[in-house]
């Protein structure tokens, strides 16, 4: 099967969905004009086709491994990552003063996915990098911007996050690599940090770690952590790869999927690196990294995914098995009627997940243009709600690409299976799916769900104007909202967080329901009595009616969800 880039996918959303044309009229964005933005996403397709796309089963059938402590990356994936870096693809909204393009996160978003679509095992270097980039623009000091931007930014060099300790996951504050203070601007830093993606590799240029530790006599907890930067090779006066860092790699990670990605287990044995921000504000420094990521992961989620539907869609078109009544396609399984529910299913979340994702970029662009609290407030609304949907997404349509596949699913070697595989850890890092809905429901709700309601009521105005074109699907958006709205209100009144959590994730799918119907909408009036239209008609008459019962459990409280005791539960 061939990867085919979303590229009129995207098209179609900026100019008809997502408001890009208000972007456009910002003096920040003014240049991304829609001639601009369909040339980047042509030439950006390209690249995700024709060289990324190839090395997909090559990550898959030749992992990465560690040899005499030096990891060996897949055949093909250094020509990969260059072309990445030479097609300026990796600081697209990268500070123009040190060599990025200065373009909306909307367009960087939209591409990662593609890379994701096409060989997800690699993409994951250069989305790391541009988080790294996105931290030190905001938090690092002018001299190691720059030393390390420039490098970053043309993608000479990668970056990396390290947070995750053995005995501190989730929880963050109980990490124990610590820095110590070397009198001359630097730190030197002791710890062993795991779940390390692309902590080394063999592709060229320098790799860049940014290491939360803490310094002796810091605070307990999470507001004693800082963030360190520490290279594995140390610039020397020319800002140029030297000397090799108290940085090494223990051991490799052998895991389910993303074989051409290591993940490495790495170990700082008095490293040498450099603060990052405020002392003990390593995690505020370290936010502004993760957030990046956790759009840019959800991009992950719904770019395999489409891969997946494409590679599904192909087989189905192909596959002769058993006969249907349906008119055109009697001759293939594609006249099935599970067979085609499983695909429309598919194509439909792809749509609202990407919808999702691109409306969240599109707000992180709006704050950034405008300094508007609530264009901030809106992106930090939807962030937990693209992570955590756009995963889960890729994992559903990842499954149902594999049983449309039926029996030849489960053999390797159509390759259905690998799209399994790698997305499954996407609901796990950058903050699990759990993690996200908590954090909707909890941080994102501090302002009494303003944002929320803000929301909901930009849908409500939209679906009155869709009303004369078509009255069903905009009355079946306009209930769900009300639904969504009683229920943001009946959230907001509970002072016991734990009544909120039990009902979390229900809660975030709900919201995805009704953004993904309300996106839909926008599509079908903008394409009526095409594709589009089918389509959003489909995902309203028959998805869409899965929130009445996200909203049931949301609401139901955290009673019964605790009434079995632990030896209950072992019976």
């Amino acid at each position: 099967m061939t990867y085919r880039a979303p590229v009129e996918d995207y098209n179609f959303l900026f100019d008809h969905v997502v408001g890009l044309e208000a972007l456009r009229q910002t003096e920040k964005f003014s240049d991304a004009t829609a001639d601009v933005t369909r040339a980047i996403l042509t030439e950006a397709g390209k690249m995700c086709e024709e060289v990324l796309a190839p090395l997909q089963r090559s990550g898959d059938r030749n992992p990465a491994y560690l040899e005499n402590g030096v990891v060996r990356t897949s055949p093909g994936f250094r020509e990969g990552l260059k072309a990445i870096g030479e097609g300026g693809w990796v600081g697209m909204s990268a500070d123009p003063e040190y060599g990025g393009m200065g373009l909306p996160m909307a367009l960087t978003a939209a591409v990662g996915e593609m890379m994701s679509g096409a060989c997800l095992s690699l993409q994951l270097a250069p989305m790391l990098t541009q988080g790294q980039i996105e931290a030190l623009e905001h938090h690092a000091s002018d001299t190691l911007k720059e030393i390390y931007l420039p490098k970053l930014i043309s993608g000479e060099w990668t970056g990396t996050m390290n947070l995750t300790e053995p005995q501190a996951g989730s929880d963050v504050g109980a990490l124990s690599t610590k820095a110590v203070d070397q009198g001359d601007g630097t730190y030197a830093v002791t710890g062993q940090k795991i779940y390390i993606s692309w902590g080394d590799h063999d592709l060229g240029g320098n790799v860049c770690h940014l290491v939360l530790a803490r310094l002796p006599d810091a605070p307990a907890g999470v507001r004693g952590i800082s963030l360190f930067m520490v290279p594995k090779l140390l610039p020397d006066a020319q800002g140029n790869p030297g000397a090799r860092n108290g940085v090494s790699v223990v051991s490799l990670e052998h895991k389910m999927g993303l074989h051409g990605s290591p993940t490495c287990v790495m170990q700082y044995d008095n490293a040498t690196g450099w603060l990052v921000g405020e002392l003990n504000g390593g995690m505020a420094a370290m936010f502004t990294m993760m957030n990046n990521a956790r759009l840019g992961v959800g991009g992950q989620g719904i770019g395999v995914a489409d891969a997946s539907y494409q590679h599904a869609l192909a087989y189905a078109t192909d596959r002769k098995q058993g006969k249907t009544s349906a008119p055109a396609e009697k001759d293939s399984i594609l006249g099935h009627a599970d067979v085609r529910r499983m695909l429309t299913m598919m194509k439909a979340d792809v749509f609202a997940a990407r919808a999702i994702a691109v409306c969240n970029a599109v707000a992180i662009d709006m704050a950034q243009a405008t300094g508007d609290t609530a264009w901030k407030a809106r992106a930090a609304l939807l962030t937990p709600i693209t992570k955590a949907f756009g995963t889960d997404t890729g994992i559903a349509v990842a499954d149902m690409g594999l049983q449309v596949h039926g029996g030849m699913g489960f053999v390797e070697e159509t390759g259905a299976a690998q799209f399994c595989r790698d997305v499954r850890v996407t609901a796990i890092y950058e903050g699990t799916n759990g993690i996200q809905a908590m954090d909707l429901v909890a941080r994102k709700m501090m302002d009494g769900g303003e944002a929320a309601m803000a929301l909901l009521d930009e849908i409500e105005d939209d679906v009155e104007q869709a009303r004369q074109v078509f009255p069903r699907l905009a009355e079946d958006v306009w209930q769900s909202c009300e639904s969504m709205r009683e229920a943001t209100e009946w959230l907001v009144s509970q002072t016991d967080l734990q009544e909120r959590f039990a009902g979390a994730v229900p809660y975030l799918h709900a919201f995805a329901r009704v953004l993904g119907a309300h996106l839909h909408l926008k599509a079908a009036l903008a394409d009526q009595g095409g594709a589009r239209e089918k389509l959003a008609r489909f995902y309203i008459q028959r998805m869409l009616p899965e929130y009445a019962a996200l909203l049931a459990h949301a609401q139901a409280g955290a009673e019964d969800l605790y009434a079995l005791t632990a030896e209950e539960l072992a019976i």
